[in-house]
Order: C-alpha cells, then sequence, then structure tokens
C-alpha cells in the first residue's frame, strides 16, 4: 500500500512549461497544449526551486468558445451574445484544465485531485472548466469539488465497450492502448475473431480510417474515439460568481 504521508510532504508551487515538458511524456496527448493561462508543479517540499523535481503537473488553459455542455451547465450564461462578445466574457471568466499529469511512480494518493481542488481558486476567474475523455473511468475532478455532466454516449461505443467487457477487456483498462493490445493478442481464436468483428464494426464511423490493419496503432486510434465520451466539469468559485453574473448584467 502507498504511503499517503508522501502528499503531506509535497507543495503545489507556480511551473513553467519546463514542468509540464518533463512529465508530458506520461500523457496520452503529448503535444503542447495553449494557450496557456497558467501552470502549477507539484514539488517536494525539501527541494529548492531550482532543482526540485515536477512529481505533477496542472495545466490551465484559455477557454474554446464553443462548448454545448457549458450551456448546459451554466443555464445560457454565455449564449446570446454576438461572437466577439461572447469571447471577451469567457476570456474574463473561464479558464480550462486542459492538463492534468502526475508521475506514475506517485499515482494512487490523491495527488491528481489535490492539484485541480488546491489550484481551481489561484486562477481568480468565476468559472474552471475541463473536458475529460477518462471522466468516467476516473473521476477525480469530481473528487476535486467539480460537477460533471455527461452527454449522450453513442450507441457503437457502448457496443464496442461491452464486447470488449466480454473478453475480459474492462473500462479501466482503456486508458493503456498497450494493455490493450496485448490483452486482444492474448485472446482465443473465437474471442479474437469475435473481437476483430466488433472493432471492424466500430471503425465503420471513421471513414478514413476504416480498413486499418490490427496491431497496436489501430488499437491506438480506436481507444482515443472510444474514450472521448463528452463528459464536462464545472466549478464555480463562489468568491467570482456573483461578480460574473454582475458582469452579464451590464
Amino acid at each position: 500500500m502507498k504511503d499517503r504521508s508522501i502528499s503531506r510532504r509535497l507543495r503545489i508551487l507556480p511551473g513553467t512549461l519546463e514542468d509540464y515538458k518533463r512529465l508530458a511524456h506520461y500523457h496520452y496527448r503529448d503535444v503542447r497544449p495553449g494557450p496557456v493561462a497558467a501552470i502549477f508543479a507539484l514539488r517536494p517540499e525539501s527541494e529548492s526551486p531550482v532543482s526540485a523535481s515536477t512529481l505533477g503537473v496542472i495545466v490551465y488553459s484559455m477557454p474554446v468558445p464553443e462548448v454545448q455542455l457549458r450551456d448546459v451547465a451554466t443555464g445560457g450564461f454565455f449564449a446570446g451574445f454576438d461572437r466577439s462578445t461572447k469571447c471577451a466574457l469567457l476570456n474574463k471568466h473561464v479558464r480550462c484544465i486542459t492538463r492534468l499529469i502526475v508521475d506514475p511512480r506517485f499515482r494512487g494518493l490523491g495527488l491528481a485531485s489535490r492539484l485541480v481542488r488546491e489550484t481551481m481558486p489561484r486562477l481568480d476567474v468565476a468559472i474552471i472548466e475541463a473536458m475529460a475523455v477518462m471522466g468516467l473511468v476516473n473521476p477525480f475532478l469530481e473528487r476535486a469539488g467539480m460537477t460533471a455532466y455527461r452527454a449522450d454516449v453513442p450507441v457503437r461505443t457502448v457496443r464496442l465497450v461491452e464486447a470488449f467487457s466480454s473478453v475480459g477487456i474492462e473500462d479501466r483498462q482503456l486508458v493503456d492502448p498497450a494493455q490493450v493490445q496485448r490483452s486482444i493478442d492474448r485472446l482465443g481464436d473465437s474471442e479474437g475473431r469475435f473481437i476483430e468483428l466488433e472493432i471492424r464494426r466500430f471503425l465503420q464511423s471513421y471513414n478514413r480510417c476504416r480498413d486499418m490493419p490490427p496491431g497496436l496503432k489501430r488499437t491506438r486510434y480506436v481507444l482515443s474515439r472510444l474514450t472521448t465520451r463528452p463528459v464536462y466539469y464545472i466549478w464555480f468559485n463562489p468568491e467570482k460568481e456573483q461578480e460574473s453574473r454582475m458582469t452579464r448584467q451590464d
């Protein structure tokens, strides 16, 4: 069992893109996020800021203009404006969590939730949002105090998830393409043919990739589509929410 007292010996400090780059290869999307609004890093308390190891990082970016579930979560607060006015309101009141990475050696200690919970108030805005592709598998954002809004899951997604489950590949494994591919490779002939059929059926909705050959590349692509379940998370800053409403009235 991991020692959760480790968490008490870590501190969260303002970070830089270098902190993100140190851990980016652990993220399923190892490309630079942007435009970046703020970065915070999780570091050992005993180390100096200059030499400190980065054990976790959270990146906040500016919001994108159109998010359907944002309108649901905010009761249409940002709706009804021309694009320029809407973008100005969003940029003033909203920030989006676009990357959250914890060194694999320190996962399972609640550090991801801590990074979210302790940094959201530091952004000094009314709303923090996130779109989590694996929100249904690892709801750490909810544990950090955010509220989840889920869109309907496509039938093709439900079908393939259930197909994977029927051969012993469960939801929690779908974050790791290499692990899923190893599980597929170990299937017997009958189960292997069944999963191959279901994967090909799933890919019929993606014209350019419908004929991809079996292998890790295809599995990575399938999981990237399979796990993109629309889960929108939002947190309202109690100290800023009234201010944002007054701004809209103006």
